[in-house]
């Protein structure tokens, strides 16, 4: 599978003749004018056959960036056919007070090109629930938020981490030199259990990073 990271929670993922994109970002200058930095390059170039969207923030939602869609799944927890078999979304919260402070959070789960793929979106709960993790199930391949503030931080990451039991882990929403909020990736780096690769780029093949029998926590380098 090729994943490539645009910056924040927004990936691409392409196996075969199959494609999708995951919490794209639009025009980020209401966060400028809020003191932010954000210096993720635009979305420009991503194509994708299925559009998945964890919640409706800004940097999160901008699906008229992406083109060839055939299928949008927006916000919506539930169980849904689509192009690459049955996706499971989960609802969840962005906060640990139920959802009062930032709203609802969907996890997205699915299979493509053999790996089975979590999405965490902006996950911000103390635990996972039971019948979250029931839902969840095994997999492969699992994308968490890292960064706090908004969202669970390093030290929790990494105790779902342990719990969810993937082969690759590939930590997001964390702070990098593009933005000047959140949390940066050491304390998650810190407290997770796994081989730690650094990557110079912004995309990679899990092929590359395959873990021979243990975990791989893949960091792509920030998107110039």
């Amino acid at each position: 599978m090729q994943v490539r990271w645009f910056g924040q929670s927004a990936f691409a993922l392409g196996a075969g003749d199959d494609s999708v994109v995951i919490d794209p970002f639009g025009d980020m200058e209401a966060a400028r004018g809020r003191g932010m930095t954000w210096n993720y390059p635009e979305i420009k170039d991503a194509v994708a056959d299925l559009l998945l969207v964890t919640h409706e923030h800004g940097d999160h939602n901008a699906v008229h960036v992406v083109g060839g869609v055939k299928q949008t799944v927006r916000s919506s927890a539930g169980t849904v056919g689509t192009q690459l078999g049955r996706l499971v979304g989960i609802a969840s919260e962005h906060d640990a007070v139920a959802g009062t402070q930032r709203g609802a959070n969907v996890i997205y789960v699915f299979e493509m090109g053999s790996v089975r793929v979590c999405h965490m979106g902006d996950f911000g709960q103390a635990e996972l629930r039971p019948e979250q993790r029931k839902a969840i199930g095994k997999i492969d391949l699992l994308f968490i938020p890292v960064g706090g503030m908004a969202t669970i931080d390093g030290r929790a990451a990494a105790e779902l981490v342990e719990l969810l039991a993937p082969s690759w882990v590939v930590p997001m929403h964390y702070r990098t030199p593009a933005i000047s909020f959140l949390e940066p990736l050491d304390g998650f780096l810190a407290a997770v259990k796994g081989e730690v690769v650094a990557l110079d780029r912004s995309a990679f093949d899990t092929t590359e990073v395959a873990p021979d029998g243990g975990r791989m926590i893949v960091v792509p380098a920030p998107p110039t």
